[in-house]
Parts: C-alpha cells; structure tokens; sequence
C-alpha cells in the first residue's frame, strides 16, 4: 500500500522512528513532509513567531551590501542551449553574495519583459518544499519563459509566461538549493525560516544596486507550496526594514501564494476532507476519520489510523499534486515531439533535470558547476518553522499590502479546503461574494473578497497551479498585479 503524503505525516507524530521514503522524483511535498517528521524529532525546529512590524530595533545596522559595478553586464545571457528563435527579451543569471564571511551565495534567473519592461513592475518568485528549487520549478515547469522538451536539451516557448506582464526574479532559496551554495558546509545545517527571510532581504537589496533601474519600481513576491511561509516572512522583513534602515526602501506592494502551506492543523485537516469530496474514499472512511481523529488537538487513537489508512488504500495510486493528471512512466529523458504548453508532460522533472545539469546550460547561466537537483534532501537541516504563518499574514494585512492567496482546485497536497479553512480561521468580512471569474468565455475558476484577502481558485490546475492551467494563471496574475478581481 502507498501511503500519502497526509498520512504518512499523521503516522509518524506517534511513531517518530519512522523513516520517510525517498521518492525516486524529487518533489516540494517531500520536503514539507521532512519538516513536519522534524516537529516530533528530538531536535525539532523553533516554532516562535515573528516580532510586530512596528517594533523598536535600535539595535538595527544595515545589512552587508557588495560591489556590483559590471556585474549586470557579466549576468546577461547570450543565449540559453537550445532555446528557440524569436527571444525577444533579456535574461540574466548569476551570484549575489548575502553572507561573504562563510561564502553565501543565491542564485538567481532574471527575465525582462519583451515589451513595457521599463514600466511594468518586478516580481520576485519563490518554490517551496522547503528545499526546493525556484528555477527548476517556477523558471522552468511553470510561469517562465521556456519549458523543457522530452529530449532535456532543448526549450519551447511558453507563450502564457508572466513576463509577459512583469520583470520576473527566480531565486534559488536558501543556500543547498540548486545552484546556489555556501563555502561553509555547516551554514546548511543552520538553514531556517528566519535566515531564508534575512537571505532574501539581503539578497533583494544588493540585486537592486546591481539593477539599480527597478529600485522605485513596484515590487511583489509570489510563490508556491512552502512559499507560504517564505513569502510572508519575507513580505514581513521587507516592511521591518524598510521603517528602519536608510538603504533602499524596497517598494513592496502585495503577496500572491498559491496552494500555500499556511498552517499545519488547517493543512492536515483540509487535506482529509479534500479527499472525500473528490471521491477518493467512502463515506464510511470519512466518517471514521472525523470521529476519531481529533486533528486541532493532535490526539490520534489507533482507530483513528486504522481508518486513515483505508483511505490511502482506497485513493490508490495517484498522483497527489493533480488527482486526475498520468503518472509519469520514464526515467529519463526521450526522443519524441517538441513539448506543448497545453499538455503538461508528467515528466517533466527528468527532462529540467537532465537540462540544468549540461555543461553547457550550466555555464550559459554562469553557475558553478555541480551537480543539480531540483529538491535537497542531504545535509539540510531546518532550525527554525512556525506552526502556523496566519499571525504575520494578520501583520501584512494591517500594512495595507495587497494579500492574495490562490488554489488549483485538483491537488490534494495542500488542497483549496485546506486553504479556505486557514483563511476562515481569520474571520475576515467579506467585501466582495464569492462568484466565478471567466477567461475565453468558461469559468476559469472562484474568487471572493475579503477585508484585507482575495481568494481564488483555478478551475482545473494542480499544486503548481501554471504548469497545469497557464493561461488561467496568468489571468491571476494580471489581474493581482493591476488591483483588481478577475474577469467576471
């Protein structure tokens, strides 16, 4: 029997001996999986919150800012290996240094817009996992400008891709991810939420002396998955700093997470009752769960895992992130057609695998060579991770940013019931009733208004919500980015 992601979990917050099986696939799953078994381990990350946004800090020093004179002209690429004809925009690629004691380095992949770059905003994207790569992910699978074909050596284009309406930063967060790296082997150990944010910050601050053309323009952060607690921390730091320093004000105007990680009971519990309204177990195995599962207090007799367990063997083998999406069947790369972005390939993580991982890709992007992996398992420790992110979710609202959390409504990973139950939680107003939103003439999914939140579904797309339905999702975008509901 293949045990799910949810149950898995459930089981070893009784068991914590028990070992987590590396899938042959890296996913973001697995690594959020590994950080909950951590909860219960004899070292378990630090769950404290984040201090007020208005908090005195006079003990507050600017953060390290390095050289940058011609290193935008050196990030420039030429050209990526096997990218098609008609690239009408410019890409980078490079190092920022955010630590230069121990040898911090992020990488990032930075596309223009092909029209409007000079006016239209920057957006920063960030995966989740935590532990997993933002280029591999969201650069190349989702809303970047090219995907993979099936042979791992050459691109097509992604004609629904978000630099179409922004200057799109992938970063690869935080150092062990991808390609970016420490010359300190130990500074992974001590990889954490709080540090991810503080990284980040640092590294925002130092790309826009490198880019100092976007230093006024409006900024937001995106992301998915474990981004759920990257992107409101660092939404969080970015405001601390910015009422305290007098480096640059970075211009933060909103925060879109999408199938987000929020919070772990309302994640557990939405997961479950996810899988009974799609019909992926019984009515009897629904009601067992509910009877003697008690997820808000943690309590879980073994009748309890006796019937969460017939539930995994009643959903059978699937695949979690898009209920009704092929399993993939190859282990490598192949011959065959050019990809197509209406029909997400299922392998789609062998072939950026295999791409990232060319000499000649790797050095076009002028990363380091190494070996890279979409998600790091080894050496990667976590010390710090709230329980829940809904209190500073709470801070950002009373700032006045734009909040907007969004949901493929086909994954069962961090699923929409899951979501809408952390965003009721809040008791929020709501200003605007739920109603379908449309694009080309269907409905394209559900929004509704909240004081301080919009919430949207994607009809039809899974955890990564623009690898599925790229079309609707940069609907989502547009419409996050301008200040308004999608269409309706």
């Amino acid at each position: 029997m293949k045990l799910s992601f949810l149950t898995s979990f459930l089981l070893l917050l009784s068991f914590h001996h028990f070992v987590f099986p590396i899938f042959c696939n890296a996913s973001q799953a697995d690594n959020l999986f590994e950080l909950l078994k951590s909860r219960k381990s004899q070292n378990p990350p630090n769950t404290e919150l984040w201090v007020g946004l208005h908090s005195d800090d006079s003990n507050y020093s600017p953060v390290y800012i390095g050289p940058q004179d011609g290193l935008k002209e050196a990030d420039k690429i030429n050209a990526l290996p096997g990218q098609p004809q008609g690239v009408d925009f410019d890409q980078y690629a490079g190092y920022i240094t955010v630590d230069p004691n121990v040898g911090r380095e992020l990488f990032y992949y930075f596309v223009e817009s092909p029209q409007n770059s000079t006016t239209n905003p920057l957006v920063l994207w960030l995966n989740g996992g935590p532990g997993c790569s933002s280029l591999g992910f969201g650069a190349m699978e989702e809303l970047g400008p090219f995907r993979v074909n099936s042979d791992g050596k050459t691109l097509f284009r992604n004609d629904y891709a978000w630099n179409s309406v922004a200057n799109v930063i992938f970063l690869e967060s935080p150092a062990g991810v991808g390609f970016s790296y420490s010359n300190t082997t130990l500074d992974y150990s001590k990889n954490g939420d709080k540090r991810t944010a503080e990284d980040s910050y640092t590294f925002l601050v130092n790309w826009l002396e490198r880019f100092p053309q976007y230093k006024t323009r409006d900024f937001f952060i995106t992301g998915e998955s474990y981004a759920g607690h990257y992107v409101p921390q660092l939404a969080h730091t970015i405001l601390s700093k910015n009422n305290n320093t007098n480096q640059t004000v970075i211009n933060l105007k909103g925060i879109a997470i999408g199938n987000a990680w929020i919070d772990d009971i309302t994640g557990i519990m939405g997961g479950y009752d996810y899988f009974w309204t799609h019909a992926l177990n019984s009515d009897e195995t629904n009601a067992g769960i509910h009877q003697y599962c008690n997820f808000v207090e943690g309590n879980y007799s073994s009748k309890c895992y006796d019937y969460l367990n017939q539930a995994d063997a009643e959903a059978g083998n699937l695949d979690f992130y898009n209920i009704y999406a092929p399993l993939c069947k190859s282990s490598g790369p192949k011959s065959g057609p050019s990809g197509s972005v209406h029909d997400f390939d299922p392998c789609s993580n062998n072939y950026v695998s295999a791409y990232l991982n060319l000499a000649e890709v790797q050095a076009s992007l002028h990363a380091k060579a190494t070996k890279w992996e979409a998600c790091r398992y080894e050496h990667f420790a976590w010390t710090e991770s709230p329980t829940t992110i809904l209190p500073t979710i709470i801070e950002l609202i009373s700032s006045g940013i734009s909040v907007w959390i969004y949901s493929g409504d086909i994954d069962s990973v961090v699923p929409v019931t899951s979501s809408r139950y952390s965003i009721n939680t809040l008791k929020l107003p709501v200003t605007t009733a739920w109603h379908p939103w449309y694009f080309d003439n269907e409905v394209g999914g559900y929004v509704v208004g909240y004081k301080g939140v919009t919430f949207a579904t994607i009809r039809g797309a899974g955890h990564e919500v623009p690898s599925y339905q790229p079309e609707r999702a940069l609907t989502i975008i547009s419409s996050f980015l301008t200040g308004k509901l999608p269409p309706s």
